[in-house]
Formats: C-alpha cells, sequence, structure tokens
C-alpha cells in the first residue's frame, strides 16, 4: 500500500525507491505495544515503509522476550534500545552494536511525588523523602542524582512496579515513565501527581533508540536509511495527523491496551517534548548530536556508571540522521 500522507520531496524519494521489490525488514520493539511505538506502527499502517521499498514486521518485546539476543543472534534486524546507556555498555564489553537514530529526544523517566509536595526537584532530596527506585535505576540514574542534587542511596527503597505505597504515603517519590505510570495513578488513586521529568534534571540521553549489529549496518545500508526515513516521517504523522490505523495495530498487537492509554501517551509526548523537540526541532525526529552523546557520557563517567575511555563515537552513527526528514510534514500538519 502506498502511504497516503507522505508528501512533496518525501514522497518523490521514497516512491522513487519503492519502485524496486519490497524488502522484508524486521524490527524488534522493547516492551509491549503502546503508544510509545506509535510511530514505527504508523509507518506500517499508512505505507511510508512500504513506499521505499521495505515490507515491515514489528516484533513486540515484552517480559518473556530478550530482543537484544534476537538482534545478535540475526533473528530481527534491528532493535529498540533504551537510552544511551545501552551500547556505551555493549561498546566496554566488545559487543557489536551500533544505534543508528534516536526516537525520543528525551528519557521519559520521571520521579513524581504527590501533587504540591515539593516546589522543586531539588527538595525531593533536601527533604530526605524515601525514593522509589528500581535496582536497574539505582545502578544508573540515580547515581548522577546522589552526586548532583545530593540524593542519598539510604532514603531509596525498592520500586517493585506497584505505586500502592507511593499513592499511600504523601513523603515518598516514585519513578516511573510520564507516559505512563500518572495515567495509572490518576485512575487508581483519583489526583495527579506531580511529575519531575529528568531530561530537564541532568539525565541527557536519548532515548527509544534504533540498534543494530555492526555487520547490519555495513552490509543493509540502504534498508536502513528507509527505515529511519520513514520512522521519523511515521512520528510526525502519529503526533499530528491521522493514527487511527496505527491505534488499531498496537491494540491488535495488544489488546489490553486502552484508547484512553493511549491518547493520554501522546499528549504527554507532545507536552513534555519527548520526541519533538531539541534538535528534532530543525534536524527531524530521531536526530542525534556528538556533543550530546559526549556530555552524557562525561556525566555518567562522573558518576561512577560507565569507565572513563571509551570512544563513544563507534556506539552510534550519525550517517541516516539529521537531514531534515519529517520537518516539513510537521509544518503542513501544524502550521508551525
Amino acid at each position: 500500500m502506498r502511504s497516503t500522507v507522505v508528501c512533496g520531496a518525501a514522497l518523490m524519494a521514497l516512491a522513487a525507491a519503492g519502485a524496486q521489490a519490497q524488502t522484508a525488514f524486521s524490527y524488534g520493539t522493547n516492551w509491549l505495544p503502546q503508544a510509545e511505538h506509535g510511530g514505527f506502527y504508523q509507518s506500517v499502517a499508512d505505507g511510508t515503509y512500504a513506499a521505499c521499498g521495505l515490507d515491515v514486521t514489528i516484533v513486540p518485546g515484552g517480559p518473556q522476550v530478550n530482543g537484544r539476543a534476537l538482534l545478535l543472534a540475526g533473528k530481527i534486524d534491528a532493535y529498540m534500545g533504551g537510552n544511551m546507556l545501552q551500547p556505551f555498555n555493549a561498546l566496554n564489553e566488545n559487543i557489536p552494536i551500533v544505534v543508528i537514530a534516536a526516537s525520543f529526544q528525551k528519557e521519559p523517566q520521571v520521579l513524581m511525588t504527590h501533587p504540591g509536595k515539593v516546589k522543586d526537584f531539588a527538595e525531593i532530596a533536601t527533604t530526605g523523602m524515601k525514593v522509589l527506585v528500581s535496582d536497574e535505576s539505582l545502578v544508573s540514574w540515580y547515581k548522577l542524582l546522589e552526586i548532583q542534587y545530593g540524593f542519598k542511596a539510604e532514603n531509596r527503597e525498592p520500586y517493585t512496579f506497584n505505586s500502592a505505597p507511593f499513592i499511600a504515603d504523601p513523603d515518598t517519590a516514585q519513578q516511573g515513565y510520564v507516559t505512563s505510570e500518572p495515567f495509572a495513578i490518576q485512575n487508581e488513586a483519583g489526583w495527579t501527581p506531580d511529575n519531575w521529568l529528568l531530561a530537564d534534571y541532568g539525565f541527557g540521553t536519548y532515548s527509544t533508540t534504533i540498534e543494530v549489529t555492526r555487520d547490519t549496518l555495513e552490509t543493509k545500508k540502504d534498508a536502513l536509511k528507509c527505515f529511519v526515513d520513514g520512522t521519523a516521517l511515521g512520528w510526525v504523522n502519529y503526533l499530528y495527523g491521522d493514527n487511527a490505523a496505527a491505534n488499531a495495530l498496537i491494540k491488535a498487537d495488544n489488546p489490553d491496551m486502552s484508547d484512553a492509554q493511549i491518547a493520554y501517551s501522546i499528549e504527554a509526548m507532545k507536552q513534555y517534548g519527548i520526541v519533538d523537540s531539541g534538535e528534532a526541532a530543525t534536524m527531524g525526529v530521531g536526530a542525534m548530536t556528538d556533543e550530546k552523546n559526549q556530555k552524557f557520557y562525561a556525566d555518567m563517567v562522573a558518576a561512577g556508571v560507565l569507565p572513563a575511555g571509551l570512544d563513544i563515537s563507534k556506539s552510534y552513527t550519525l550517517e541516516f540522521v539529521n537531514q531534515g526528514v519529517g520537518v516539513e510534514r510537521r509544518k503542513e500538519l501544524t502550521g508551525k
């Protein structure tokens, strides 16, 4: 199916490429289908990938799915990474993974507090609040908060992905994703938490990345360009255009996903600039820069999360991004 939403120069370029036979391409997500995957589903649904020659299959992740293992085994062509800590760690361990685009300019991770409990982010630390944090987060972004804001390890309590302790105790903060947990708390508790987006307080990583192996990077460049460009257009069309068909695919792959959750997540992505902010505003969704990656790496070294001396330029490439794909389309849809 040829896309009905891609237009102008982008359509001409994609259509020319799509004149060739369709190439099968699989992309594994790192969790169950949701609005946070919407740009990918959009470009499957409206034919944007097909227009440049790819027959894309989205392989849903989940609690029992090891997507990165599937990538390394050659079972999928690309994988949805979390943030840049993973490829930096992979580089340190000589695992041949390269990030080729970053769908999210901001990591959606937040700390939530009860409404009006603190006046600014630093008060979470200075007031000695208990902070519900997962074991994984304790050794990543929480380390950064310790050195930048004075958070203390002894104030941390394990987060078991159950918000009941947070709801019951106003003297606690809890981690979550700005697109998800606040919605669940609204429904369960009847009030809206204050959300402190870590990306706005020093955790400056890209997120929801597209990872490939080094071999795929060298042997499937045309397919990767189509996928990155198609994804950039997909996100613009998903956020600002008609996303009904994409949402139908998401719900088909994840029957537990509700329309209300999808609508909330889309609005949160817009409100907090998760996808379309920073460099993406002028260079297109998926944009990355050496400067931002180097700054994040330096911060993680200072926090003791990563070792010094890594050549992180080997963990990502700017070959396929920063070309303005989707910028004009956004202007058409939004008028700005």
